[in-house]
């Protein structure tokens, strides 16, 4: 006797040499009736009753009427509890060598293999929960190395005049608002990504004497910022280094609602508190719970990560910026950009509802609001296309004549009034209302997303990607990077540089 199990596991052909003949029998496996691991469970039933099977000229009736018992079996065990105080085998083993001594009949069997599967899937599922946990904290942690590379920096600043020039220098200063050149502005604490996006960019830019990059930092990580693009200049392209404290127009009388953001308490102890009370884990899959760990990033309180709403108003000048986030890499160009007639339109940006990996490129406003509170449900439609931040082409001309920066803050103080309940904090949630109406799709190939969570990601389509994002969690400066993305951002660090040496960040 033969048995063939077909691919998608829905069903078992028997098949037995009868004089010569084969006689076949199909058993097809409902998936309204039994489960996945109740067919496993039959599985090993099977194999603990075939023995005691009397093959004879009937065998096919005396199987199928054990079947028919079993499966009578197999219903009574799935709907009953297993009785508390059992002590289940620790192995499979363990099972079988209990099966024998203590000859267990057919439910016992069953309720012993149902009691092993229930633990095991409890641990299997508290681990998965505990990886994540983990994996988080590991992710809104600063590496030593990184740590280490940003107090050296700073130091070099207070003791070195050439990690003081000024950036860029004077002659050069007029260029800075020099609407010719093409202007990429960088907001960012990390100077190793800063330094991986710009020698990106400039490397495989076709005039990278007409780029003019500028990075804004914040008050701790300015003079490390500064010291190392003053020591290791991305010629011949120009960098501007800026602190927030060095800008005017940003006061507190200018931007209220972020000081509302920061010291609002409800916020605080969303971002700052236990990220497991509240949470049903025997009810929430693990990828959600992952999702939900990744939207209380305390990035999403920083005001460096809300500065992008107000381009218009720190580069007064300017016309047409492209906005890079600190963890993408440019391989491509981007002087084309510039030249895109965005129609009148502000943002141009890629579409995420559409593409090929349906993980990453599946996002609408329903995957960012709560479509149950009547705010929301009555100005935004749930099916509308999100588009993705971290490579957007502003039209700052445009903006200007628009009303998108007061909209922001209008809605993210509705937010706060309502507890949060209307989406989790983050900066793509507000702009994809404030943006309504101003956004240009461009072509996907200008901007790959999900290099920081999607470890299945298409090596194909990454190698063509113009500009490729590792937002998510694994970042590949940290060791829980995927292994495989990572050689596509460290090929652009200078391993050979002292302070990247002294500071132990070792080529992958």
């Amino acid at each position: 006797m033969q048995l063939h199990f077909s691919p998608s596991m829905r069903s078992i052909t028997i098949s037995s040499s009868n004089n010569g003949f084969i006689d076949l029998m199909k058993i097809k496996v409902a998936a309204r009736h039994i489960s996945y691991r109740t067919l496993f469970h039959t599985i090993l039933i099977l194999a603990f009753l075939l023995p005691f099977i009397v093959w004879a000229g009937d065998w096919d009736r005396s199987f199928l009427r054990l079947v028919r018992d079993f499966y009578k079996i197999l219903n009574q065990v799935n709907t009953e509890e297993i009785p508390d105080g059992i002590k289940l085998p620790e192995s499979f083993s363990q099972l079988i060598s209990e099966m024998k001594n203590k000859h267990y009949d057919a439910k016992t069997f069953a309720l012993m293999l149902k009691g092993m599967m229930e633990k095991l899937e409890k641990e299997i599922r508290e681990s998965k929960f505990a990886e994540l946990m983990n994996k988080h904290f590991a992710a809104s942690s600063i590496p030593k190395s990184l740590h280490c590379l940003s107090l050296r920096l700073t130091d070099e600043y207070s003791s070195n005049a050439h990690a003081r020039q000024q950036l860029p220098s004077p002659e050069l200063l007029p260029l800075l608002s020099d609407n010719s050149y093409h202007h990429i502005v960088l907001s960012t604490d990390n100077i190793l990504a800063a330094s991986v996006v710009v020698t990106s960019a400039v490397q495989t830019s076709l005039n990278p004497e007409k780029m003019v990059f500028h990075i804004i930092t914040d008050k701790k990580t300015y003079a490390g910022t500064h010291s190392w693009f003053a020591l290791n200049p991305a010629s011949p392209a120009i960098v501007e280094v800026k602190g927030v404290h060095q800008f005017d127009w940003l006061t507190r009388e200018n931007v209220p609602v972020l000081e509302a953001v920061e010291n609002h308490n409800a916020i605080r102890t969303y971002y700052h508190g236990n990220h497991v009370a509240g949470a049903n884990l025997s009810e929430i899959t693990p990828r959600r719970f992952a999702s939900k760990l990744q939207a209380r990033s305390p990035k999403y309180i920083s005001l460096l990560n809300h500065l992008r709403i107000y381009l218009p108003e720190l580069f007064p000048n300017l016309e047409k910026v492209v906005f890079l986030d600190d963890d993408v890499v440019i391989q491509r160009d981007l002087s084309p950009l510039w030249d895109i007639d965005l129609g009148g339109k502000v943002n141009g940006a890629v579409e995420t509802c559409k593409g090929e990996d349906e993980w990453v490129m599946s996002k609408r406003f329903k995957n960012y609001f709560n479509f149950s509170h009547p705010l929301i449900a009555k100005h935004l439609n749930p099916d509308e296309c999100a588009w993705a931040y971290g490579m957007n082409i502003f039209d700052l001309r445009a903006w200007r004549k628009t009303d998108i920066i007061n909209t922001y803050h209008s809605w993210l103080k509705e937010n706060l009034r309502s507890n949060l309940t209307m989406w989790k904090l983050g900066t793509l949630p507000p702009a994809l209302i404030s943006f309504r109406g101003y956004v240009h799709p461009i072509d996907p190939s200008w901007h790959m997303l999900g290099l920081g969570y999607q470890n299945n990601t298409s090596i194909e389509n990454v190698k063509k990607a113009a500009v490729i994002h590792y937002n998510g969690q694994s970042k590949p400066w940290l060791e829980i990077g995927f292994d495989h993305l990572r050689p596509y951002w460290s090929k652009y660090v200078n391993y050979s540089n002292d302070f990247i040496r002294n500071c132990h960040i070792l080529e992958s």
